[in-house]
């Protein structure tokens, strides 16, 4: 049997484009240095500091693939504000010849103005079926944001789908990550993918993904034991009151 997986094989710089590499995005070291990145079939995690890149490079990930900028599955075609980079006209994504069935960017910054966009839609009449049920029996608004996060991906991702996650761990518990984590497994095994900007060790220990890193060195492929995320986080753990010490010592 043919594996269908990945859906998003790699992505690539277009190499006709002219590129002003002083200008944003690329004066990004990361998104200076990008070439080519090849995706798992299953789980791909973007990891690095604040301001590395990793969600102005999903963001043009998502745009490439036909998501709205700020969320939303490719329905979704509001804009709060035009504040994403032209990087995605640079990019192009090598595809599997087998499509997803189902598709979903998330962004925690603006899954609020997703909610609002669904109940604004759902109060204007004669527009076909309501859109919040399909996210569970709550709307969005009425839930935390870590719990309308887990009705999103317990209602809205499914079988066969592809699926970007922006930093999905911000508004999630340690228990509710480990919860996210096992829904992100079974979707896996129903034959989706996923890429994930991440800042969480938790949701990085996922087992056989593929993580990238972004610095000032530009994007290197490592391993989990590797990452800052799981190295600051194993060493705090293991003596939190030296770790305390050291960091006020610095002041």
């Amino acid at each position: 049997m043919l594996a269908i997986k990945p859906y998003l094989r790699a992505l690539t710089i277009n190499p006709t484009r002219e590129i002003d590499f002083d200008a944003y995005p690329f004066s990004i070291p990361a998104v200076r240095e990008l070439e080519q990145i090849a995706f798992h079939p299953d789980v791909t995690f973007l990891v690095g500091e604040n301001g590395a890149g990793k969600s102005t490079l999903l963001e043009a990930m998502a745009i490439a693939w036909g998501f709205n900028a700020e969320g939303g599955n490719q329905n979704n075609g509001f804009s709060t504000v035009n504040a994403h980079s032209d990087l995605h006209t640079y990019l192009r994504t090598v595809k599997s010849y087998k499509r997803p069935k189902a598709g979903y960017f998330l962004r925690a910054e603006s899954f609020f103005n997703v909610a609002t966009n669904i109940e604004k839609l759902d109060a204007a009449p004669g527009l076909g079926n309501l859109i919040g049920p399909s996210y569970g029996d709550r709307l969005l608004h009425q839930q935390s944001h870590g719990e309308a996060f887990l009705a999103l991906l317990q209602n809205k991702f499914k079988a066969d789908g592809f699926y970007m996650l922006d930093e999905p761990e911000a508004a999630l518990s340690p228990n509710r990550q480990l919860a996210a984590l096992a829904m992100i497994h079974r979707l896996v095994q129903r034959n989706c993918q996923f890429v994930i900007a991440t800042h969480s060790p938790i949701l990085l220990a996922y087992p056989r993904a593929r993580i990238y890193l972004l610095s000032n060195s530009g994007l290197t492929e490592t391993c989990y034991e590797d990452t800052e995320q799981y190295t600051t986080t194993r060493d705090f753990l293991n003596n939190p009151a030296g770790g305390m010490a050291r960091l006020f010592a610095e002041q």
